[in-house]
């Protein structure tokens, strides 16, 4: 449910002067890895062989396909597809025959997009990156989990519009390095002949973030019942319904023209929408944009049974990127 409030325009847009948003990171987790390289001639092989097929590639010089399933974001269960394409390169300053002399020390460059579903399959955005695999040490100021790889964020759409940043490999107890497969390999056998497990840590920069916006009076929370601010006069209460008031929480479905107003029949956030109050996950029962509002909208969540009484953290999150955490009342 949705009310006009008094402070409703201060949702709609984050105050001016502010200090641009911290950098969100994001781990993904992908299975069933699989790098096709070319050595097929003949083209009427290619895709031909349902079984695991070894590759026979040539030295230096080649291209690959890269394809993987994204199983998870920050641990929470997701769809999508890893692709890439791989231009393999062989550079090294101490070359073996057929590598390539060089300065750096590097396998290949690569292409690769990451479009990342909900579990239900609802498409929340794509993550496009460009760089080299492998080779020498992760560039300075990657993340310090970061082993492998110099890839930049070149952009995005969906909940990950105009995102810039870094990305690399993370080595876990659970990873499987990617398979190698010859083009002859029929890709629909993928999942059955199986592949590697694969974690990237993806370190984005953005020109915003979900935040909950700010009243003259605090922070935008209010009682759901009678929608009055949530104040030390007029605390929340454990398991209470509350709404807040955020921006930066992405594209809606259905969706509104860019930089339209949302329509007057409230239209639900397409992304992973989540509250968590001094930590711990609340249910969130309805998350849409706010009727008039641009880039304005509502969360209705429940304040876990068990939270303590005193200042509380509220911290909202959107496709798996946290805002700043505001404190309210809680009694």
């Amino acid at each position: 449910m949705t009310r006009p409030l008094p402070f409703v325009a201060l949702c709609c847009a984050m105050a001016s002067g502010q200090a641009p948003p911290p950098p969100a990171m994001l781990t993904i987790d992908i299975e069933n890895f699989v790098e096709y390289q070319s050595d097929v001639t003949d083209p009427s092989k290619i895709a031909t062989n349902p079984n695991i097929t070894p590759v026979l590639p040539p030295r230096n010089f080649f291209l690959a396909a890269t394809l993987g399933d994204i199983v998870a974001v920050n641990g929470q269960p997701a769809k999508g597809t890893y692709a890439a394409q791989t231009w393999v390169v062989g550079l090294s300053s101490n070359p073996k025959p057929g590598q390539a002399i060089a300065d750096t020390t590097r396998t290949a460059l690569r292409y690769a997009t990451f479009e990342i579903l909900k579990s239900d399959g609802t498409l929340v955005g794509t993550i496009m990156v460009m760089g080299s695999a492998g080779g020498s040490p992760p560039p300075p100021g990657a993340p310090l989990a970061q082993t492998a790889g110099n890839f930049a964020i070149m952009g995005g759409t969906g909940a990950y519009l105009g995102v810039r940043g870094q990305y690399g490999q993370v080595t876990t107890s659970q990873t499987v390095p990617v398979r190698l497969a010859s083009t002859a390999e029929d890709p629909s056998n993928r999942r059955t002949n199986g592949g590697g497990k694969v974690r990237y840590l993806v370190h984005l920069m953005q020109s915003s973030v979900p935040q909950i916006a700010a009243t003259a009076n605090g922070p935008a929370v209010v009682h759901s019942s009678d929608f009055s601010p949530v104040t030390s006069s007029k605390p929340a209460t454990a398991g209470e319904l509350l709404s807040l008031f955020a921006t930066g929480l992405g594209p809606t479905q259905p969706g509104v023209a860019p930089g339209q107003p949302f329509p007057s029949i409230p239209v639900a956030v397409n992304s992973p929408v989540d509250v968590t109050v001094n930590g711990k996950p609340a249910e969130v029962v309805a998350a849409v944009g706010f009727p008039g509002a641009v880039d304005g909208y509502q969360v209705n969540f429940r304040v876990p049974a068990d939270t303590a009484k005193g200042l509380a953290a509220i911290q909202v999150s959107a496709a798996w990127i946290a805002g700043a955490p505001v404190t309210v009342t809680v009694e």
